[in-house]
C-alpha cells in the first residue's frame, strides 16, 4: 500500500471535469476481467450500459452498479470490468448504465437515469434488485435508496441491498475529517471536489439539499446497506455518518475505492468478497 501511496502521489491531480475523461476512463479501466463474466452491451429505458453476466448468475435478483467519477467522469464501458467482479462474487447478473454527467447535464440528470433503469428492470421482470456504487456512485444508491418511497410504489423493484464504497455523501464538504486527512489521501483534495460539487449542483444553491448529499436525509427506511470505506480519505465522515443505521467497514491505512486495487490489495479482494456475500444473501427469493 505504500508503494502505491507513493506513486499516486506524484502524479498529476486529475481534472474532475470533462477534461479529465479519457485519463480517468484508462485508469479504471485497467482493472482486469473477473474470470467467468460475460458483457453484453444494452440499453434500458433508453440509457446505454453494459451487462456483466457471471456464468453461475442466479436466476433472481440482479445488480445496478452505479460508477463513480465525482459525477463528471467515469463510463459503463471503463467501469464493467472492476464490476464483473461484484457480478461474480454476488453470482448476480449486473448492469452498469452510462448515466449523464456534469456539467452537460446537471443534477437531478443522473438520478433521473438510473430511475429509468430501474424502472425499465421492473418492466422486464426483475422483481428485487442491489443497488453498487462508488464515490459519487455510492452517494447517487444511497440518494435513491432513501428517497421516501424507493421501490416498488415508485415503479422500482424491492431494493433488497445497498453496497457503497467510498461514498460522497455531503457534497457541502463541510465535515472537519476533510482538512484532517487531506495530507494523508493521495487522490482526492477539497478544491478538486468543490469544483465538481459545483458543476453537479448546478442552480441548486444548497449543496445540503438531501438528494444531492443524502447524509442529511432521513435514515430511517434504509434497505440493509454495507459500506466500505479507508481511514486515508478526505471521504471518511461521509461514510461514518452512517455507522449505527448500517454496517461500515473501515479499512486501516486503505484509501479512496480501495477494492478496485484487487490485483495487489488482499484488503480489496476481502472487501469484495464480503460485499458478495452480502448481496447474495439479500437478493434471493428467501431474503
Amino acid at each position: 500500500m505504500e508503494a502505491m501511496r507513493a506513486y499516486l502521489k506524484l502524479q498529476p491531480e486529475m481534472a474532475l471535469t470533462p477534461e479529465g475523461r479519457a485519463d480517468y476512463d484508462a485508469f479504471i479501466g485497467s482493472v482486469p476481467t473477473a474470470d467467468g463474466v460475460m458483457f453484453e452491451e444494452a440499453q434500458i429505458a433508453g440509457v446505454d450500459g453494459w451487462w456483466c453476466r457471471p456464468a453461475d448468475a442466479r436466476p433472481e435478483g440482479a445488480i445496478v452498479y452505479i460508477h463513480g467519477g465525482a459525477f463528471t467522469l467515469g463510463s459503463a464501458g471503463s467501469y464493467r470490468n472492476f464490476a464483473s467482479h461484484l457480478a461474480r462474487a454476488a453470482a448476480a447478473v449486473t448492469f452498469v448504465p452510462n448515466y449523464a454527467l456534469a456539467p452537460e447535464a446537471p443534477y437531478p440528470a443522473a438520478l433521473t437515469d438510473i430511475r429509468s433503469v430501474l424502472r425499465g428492470l421492473r418492466a422486464s421482470g426483475v422483481e428485487r434488485v442491489g443497488l453498487i456504487g462508488d464515490s459519487a456512485g455510492g452517494g447517487l444508491a444511497l440518494a435513491i435508496a432513501q428517497a421516501p418511497d424507493p421501490g416498488p410504489k415508485a415503479g422500482f423493484p424491492v431494493i433488497g441491498a445497498v453496497v457503497s464504497m467510498s461514498p460522497w455523501t455531503d457534497l457541502s464538504l463541510a465535515a472537519p475529517g476533510i482538512a484532517e486527512r487531506t495530507a494523508a489521501d493521495p487522490i482526492l483534495s477539497r478544491a478538486q471536489l468543490l469544483t465538481a460539487a459545483s458543476l453537479y449542483a448546478g442552480h441548486v444553491q444548497d449543496p445540503r439539499e438531501s438528494e444531492l448529499s443524502p447524509c442529511f436525509a432521513p435514515k430511517d427506511k434504509m434497505p440493509p446497506t454495507m459500506f466500505h470505506v479507508g481511514t486515508d480519505e478526505i471521504l471518511l465522515d461521509d461514510a461514518l455518518a452512517y455507522k449505527g443505521v448500517a454496517e461500515v467497514h473501515v479499512w486501516d491505512g486503505m484509501t479512496h475505492v480501495f477494492p478496485a486495487s484487487l490485483q495487489s490489495l488482499e484488503a480489496a479482494r476481502d472487501a469484495i468478497a464480503l460485499m458478495g456475500d452480502f448481496l447474495t444473501t439479500r437478493l434471493g427469493r428467501e431474503a
